[in-house]
């Protein structure tokens, strides 16, 4: 063979390795979702590059170059919030000021409330306080004595209403009382507990953990251990804790190798399943559904009115079956995270509500009747935590405060409650009672001529805006100001607990509404004619670029 001969063969291996490495690559590079949240790597390395900025005076009340009439309106009603939180609640605005001194936690959320830009001076104008004193019903009163609607739902756990879980640690308490705080032995209300697990899960075994977190990294170490394959599937926007492998872009500072993050509801995602050797489960958090491939909507990145929400069960129904299909063909762990949805679509859970089977499932937040809790149930193959032909390789996984006595009877208790008559009645028509009322809601909304909706799952809500508004994310403190509790994520998230009767409700609707009415007469809703939110963004952009080479933006 000459060497032009031997040349070209090599070349052509060469070409043809490429081709081999490249076409699973570039398949897996499309079933990534177009957004930087799909784009790990790239989000992360674009976030290291934004530099901070924020406004002073007069730009904070004009960022969209409204009138000086607009922006005297604004100022007055910033000044007329201010002085109303202030006088309504001292205390616990000054018990909160302190707290926020030492407290990192609360550092983060004060501090991303609202878009960075807007946030020193929101800090100073339109304080939150952080403390209540007690809960009643659909009811939280902070140290001044002040009662608001709860729409925070203690970020999922409060499914039946705050009383609901007084009484679960006072039973559950009483139950164990007689071991106190032992851990490593087991009380017996644990073998009702995992009897019941087993049953609402249709799961061979149960593990308990201390968090929904530790819950979902088991979930994954179990998966990775028994299939021998590296990579665990994430869907674009979803959360399944803060540990590294689910938060691999922002957020998490170091990288996070072992996860692709595709996006959900995509033939190209099931390409990718049906064809990849090293993927050893995919994670299904069910609340994805409302948004499908977004992050958590928050109002701290409110800039426009880029938020997208809608639940279509049928259609999040026949991805899951088609997911369910492909992860069975090629051996892939199908594992649903239902830390926070549990229990809330119905009493067995989304696998129960959607009708499709995972091979693992997690639990937390609500199932703890008020204590803090993460469980795990899977198939008996998969839970088993050694080898029997090989007795030193083993899953290593334990907690020093799993299944804590207090927390067993405590979920001892909740259990019992969710067989109820009057608990399981809750659950009668659940979704056509849920989206009545946001229909009913944004009916009043569209009459009044006031540009934002909100969708929902069921319970779970979000506000949407029709303006591609610099200032949408005030609203939050109008609903303050009429007596709604939010969390820190304000309007991106409202979580109903099941006790709001149609009169409970209807207060909220009607502060809902007397809020964004006080909203546009302040004018934040005010647009230039003919904005557009790629304008919108288009010139935050060009502000970030300003400020990141140092020039006059």
């Amino acid at each position: 063979m000459d060497m032009t001969l031997l040349s070209f063969v090599g070349a052509g291996a060469v070409v043809g390795t490429a081709l081999y490495k490249g076409g699973p690559r570039l398949t897996l590079s499309r079933a990534k979702h177009r957004s930087l949240a799909g784009h790990a790597r790239m989000g992360r390395r674009v976030a290291g590059q934004i530099p901070f900025y924020d406004y002073g005076e007069d730009r904070f009340f004009r960022a969209d170059d409204a009138p000086d009439a607009v922006v005297a309106a604004r100022t007055a009603g910033v000044a007329r919030l201010s002085d109303l939180f202030r006088a309504r609640c001292p205390r616990t605005l000054a018990e909160t000021a302190t707290l926020r001194e030492g407290l990192s936690d609360l550092r983060f959320t004060s501090r991303y409330r609202v878009p960075f830009q807007f946030a020193r001076i929101v800090r100073e104008r339109l304080p939150v306080g952080a403390f209540l004193a007690s809960s009643a019903g659909t009811q939280v009163t902070d140290l001044d004595g002040n009662s608001y609607f709860d729409l925070t739902g203690s970020y999922g756990v409060n499914l039946f209403g705050y009383g609901f879980y007084r009484d679960c640690i006072a039973d559950g308490t009483a139950r164990v009382e007689g071991l106190g705080p032992v851990l490593g032995a087991y009380h017996p209300v644990m073998q009702g507990n995992v009897a019941r697990l087993r049953a609402i899960s249709g799961m061979d075994e149960v593990s308990f953990h201390m968090s929904g977190t530790e819950a979902v990294m088991q979930a994954v170490r179990l998966a990775r251990y028994h299939t021998g394959r590296s990579h665990l599937v994430r869907f674009c926007g979803a959360y399944h804790g803060w540990w590294g492998d689910v938060q691999p872009g922002i957020g998490n500072p170091t990288p996070a190798d072992g996860t692709y993050t595709l996006a959900e509801m995509s033939e190209r995602t099931l390409k990718v399943l049906a064809t990849r050797r090293n993927i050893a489960c995919v994670l299904v958090n069910p609340l994805q559904a409302l948004h499908p491939n977004g992050a958590a909507p928050s109002d701290g990145t409110l800039i426009d009115n880029s938020r997208r929400a809608a639940f279509d069960r049928d259609a999040y129904t026949a991805w899951l079956r088609r997911l369910r299909a492909v992860c069975t063909a090629r051996g892939i762990v199908l594992i649903f995270d239902e830390v926070f949805m549990g229990f809330r679509l119905a009493p067995g859970g989304a696998a129960a509500y959607f009708g499709v089977r995972p091979d693992m499932v997690t639990y937390g937040k609500t199932l703890g009747g008020g204590l803090p809790v993460g469980v795990l149930c899977g198939r008996a193959d998969l839970m088993q935590r050694y080898r029997d032909d090989r007795p030193v390789d083993i899953c290593f996984a334990r907690g020093t405060f799993n299944a804590h006595p207090y927390v067993m009877g405590a979920m001892a208790a909740f259990l019992d409650r969710i067989e109820t008559p009057a608990v399981q009645a809750l659950y009668d028509d659940i979704d056509a009672r849920w989206d009545a009322r946001a229909a009913n809601l944004n009916a009043r909304l569209a009459a009044a001529g006031l540009p934002v909706r909100v969708a929902n799952m069921s319970t779970v809500w979000t506000v949407l805006y029709d303006l591609p508004s610099r200032y949408n994310w005030m609203l939050q403190y109008y609903l303050r100001a009429e007596g709604l509790a939010l969390s820190w994520v304000g309007t991106g998230r409202l979580i109903f607990s099941l006790d709001y009767d149609d009169a409970a409700f209807a207060a909220v609707a009607d502060r809902f509404v007397a809020a964004a009415r006080a909203c546009q007469a302040d004018g934040w809703w005010w647009v230039a004619p003919g904005i557009s939110p790629r304008q919108v963004r288009r010139r935050v952009l060009r502000e970030t670029l300003a400020a990141r080479f140092g020039r006059k933006g």
